[in-house]
């Protein structure tokens, strides 16, 4: 047989044998699976799915650089746990230690890359004690105490306007809200509530000073806005009552409290109170529960407090 022949069937024979100790690799890699040449097994692998906003960093695995920039797939993991390390130019680096399981993708699509350099922006013009950011409105209110002057600006600082004065000596603001209307904001102490009007409406009786509404006997733990923007929710350490927003306004005790400290919640899309009360049981024992008082289809109870209240 000539030489070339032998060569010929030498190299058919080489290539067949390569084909068959190969086929092997080739399926188990096409099944996702990876050959260890330490005990001489094939191991189910896993991946990593990496996308940072912004896209385009570089992405290292155990200290070495992957070819692909974010959003990018890390395939034929075997299991294990993975050092990761993620730059982007002008951004702060991401790094975390992960888990890769066999036969499963680890997504990581929500990394968010920090800027260096924050859009950082002074929004207010003046002094201020309070701020409260309305959304929905796209208003920032701004309450300054030692010049009893309130405030507001567009969410950028635009249109920045006074709108309202303060009660003079009024004590410690606890707290403040704005009514559904845009149109008014109650402030609120231990015994005190004043309502400010931004837009005076005199149908409503409002007059250019601001109005103030006593509760010197009960200790004011919260207050509420109806959704109707003139009743006022008020939580005591030993009532939840209900007012109008008005001039000589006389509050209606809805509940009697067991409970010195009280919590509430109020939800504005149903006119309904969540409060927390005190019961004590026949054994003597003391435990808590939550109550809804539903303020949204009673007319007859607000008719009632206009009635008494122009008594």
């Amino acid at each position: 047989m000539p030489s070339f022949q032998k060569a010929r069937s030498f190299l058919f024979y080489l290539s067949l044998i390569s084909f068959f100790v190969g086929l092997p690799f080739i399926i188990a890699s096409a099944l996702g699976y990876k050959f260890n040449p330490y005990n001489f097994k094939f191991i189910k692998t896993g991946l990593i799915y990496i996308k940072t906003h912004p896209e385009g960093a570089r992405i290292y695995l155990n200290g070495k650089l992957v070819p692909e920039k974010s959003p990018a797939s890390i395939t034929e993991l075997t299991p294990g746990v993975y050092k990761l390390f993620i730059e982007l130019e002008n951004y702060y680096p991401w790094k975390a230690e992960v888990d890769v399981e066999a036969g499963k993708a680890l997504r990581l699509d929500k990394i968010i890359l920090f800027s260096l350099r924050p859009n950082l922006g002074q929004l207010n013009r003046e002094r201020f004690s309070y701020f409260k950011v309305d959304s929905e409105k796209k208003i920032i209110y701004y309450l300054d105490l030692e010049n009893r002057v309130i405030y507001r600006s567009g969410l950028d600082g635009s249109n920045f306007e006074d709108i309202a004065n303060l009660p003079e000596n009024f004590p410690q603001i606890i707290g403040f809200d704005f009514s559904p209307d845009r149109k008014k904001m109650f402030i609120f102490s231990q015994h005190q509530v004043s309502v400010i009007s931004f837009d005076l409406d005199p149908e409503l009786d409002f007059s250019d000073s601001p109005l103030m509404l006593e509760f010197p006997r009960e200790k004011i733990i919260n207050v509420f806005w109806h959704s109707d923007s003139y009743h006022l929710v008020v939580l005591t350490n030993k009532h939840v009552l209900v007012i109008e927003s008005k001039p000589r306004g006389v509050p209606i005790n809805l509940i009697r409290l067991n409970k010195e400290d009280p919590t509430g919640f109020y939800d504005q899309n149903e006119n309904a109170l969540y409060f927390s009360d005190s019961q004590r049981s026949p054994d003597g024992t003391t435990f808590n529960n939550l109550y809804k008082l539903e303020l949204n289809t009673n007319l007859d109870l607000l008719d009632m407090i206009r009635k008494k209240s122009d008594e």
